[in-house]
């Protein structure tokens, strides 16, 4: 196991070295000065060479790029042109609010979509089958801000009970100093009051958000519980009388939620940049409606950060997946310990 893990934590953090220099390429060789982009159109030419040589641009690329990674190592980002503060700074700010959004999209997925495929299993080609279908194939096509865009129609006018802006009203003075989680930590201090309307902001663009996993890990638990369901230890299984319930949910589901969780840790990843129109409908003050602003100012630091943070959520999901997988089907690590 040990092995396994130290060469799965190796492989990523190469994917994570080669994704932060291929950022740093991109960001170069695109068309337009970084530096005029900062100052804007009525900069005069003194003005953008200062600013190239304040920025680093007026160095050799070899030079930039070690001052880039070495920067990195020291968790710096640079300056955001549009905040005026460091990028970290920024993210750091914008990140727990993201993170609380996408984890609690990643709860609402697991508890719905996993019972629903098990459940559309159990009940093959029946109407409980065919409807699940549908939903699935429904929540897949639905493009996650058609979707925010009509929860926000639907909750202003007919469920107002749900607000359509924010994580809090603007009546609620809270500031989340633990985790940075409003849920978590209105918990931790016992503010009901917080809590109550942290969870009434965060369902309409969590659903909005989940809704397409939730259809895809659906059809998948599915697929897998049926291909499960006609292995011959499965069989053997209920002919030595185990209870259909335990050959189900203990024998069949182990083996069939690889594939959903694998899915599922992909999709937790990516959520962060599904997040960006997400947020953005819903003023949600996360790193993916950070994003968005960075990018339409043409913010070259902070665009670089968002996309670097992305990619680090993607190493971190896949290298939890892996553990995960490695404890629920032992023949992972052991594969990896035979090709030792």
């Amino acid at each position: 196991m040990a092995f396994y893990l130290a060469k799965r934590t190796l492989s990523l953090l190469l994917v994570l070295f080669g994704l932060a220099i291929l950022i740093f390429i991109i960001a170069r060789i695109v068309p337009g000065d970084p530096a005029r982009i900062a100052l804007g159109p009525l900069a005069t030419a003194n003005q953008v060479l200062e600013m190239r040589h304040e920025m680093g641009l007026d160095k050799p690329f070899i030079v930039q790029l070690w001052d880039y990674l070495s920067g990195l190592f020291r968790g710096d980002l640079g300056k955001s042109f549009l905040t005026s503060r460091p990028v970290m700074q920024d993210i750091v700010g914008a990140l727990p609010a993201t993170f609380e959004l996408v984890l609690f999209t990643i709860i609402l997925q697991i508890t719905i979509s996993i019972p629903l495929g098990v459940i559309a299993a159990i009940y093959r080609d029946t109407w409980v089958d065919n409807i699940s279908r549908v939903i699935s194939l429904i929540g897949v096509v639905t493009p996650g801000f058609v979707l925010a865009i009509i929860l926000q129609l639907v909750a202003s006018y007919k469920f107002q009970f749900f607000p359509v802006t924010g994580r809090l009203d603007a009546g609620i003075d809270y500031e989340a100093t633990y985790t940075g989680l409003l849920i978590i930590d209105s918990l931790i201090d016992g503010r009901w009051d917080v809590l109550g309307d942290a969870l009434r902001h965060i369902i309409l663009p969590s659903i909005a958000l989940a809704a397409a996993g939730i259809g895809q890990v659906m059809r998948i638990t599915r697929s897998s519980m049926i291909e499960v369901s006609g292995r011959d230890f499965i069989e053997a299984s209920r002919a030595y009388g185990i209870p259909e319930r335990v050959v189900r949910f203990r024998y069949m589901l182990r083996i069939a939620c690889v594939a959903p969780l694998t899915i599922l840790g992909l999709e937790f990843a990516s959520l962060i940049g599904n997040a960006f129109i997400v947020e953005f409908v819903f003023s949600w003050p996360g790193i993916a409606s950070y994003g968005v602003r960075t990018i339409l100012e043409k913010d070259l630091n902070a665009v670089i950060g968002v996309v670097l943070v992305s990619g680090v959520f993607f190493v971190v999901a896949n290298l939890t997946i892996d553990i995960i997988l490695g404890f629920i089907d032992p023949r992972n690590r052991l594969r990896e310990g035979a090709e030792k």
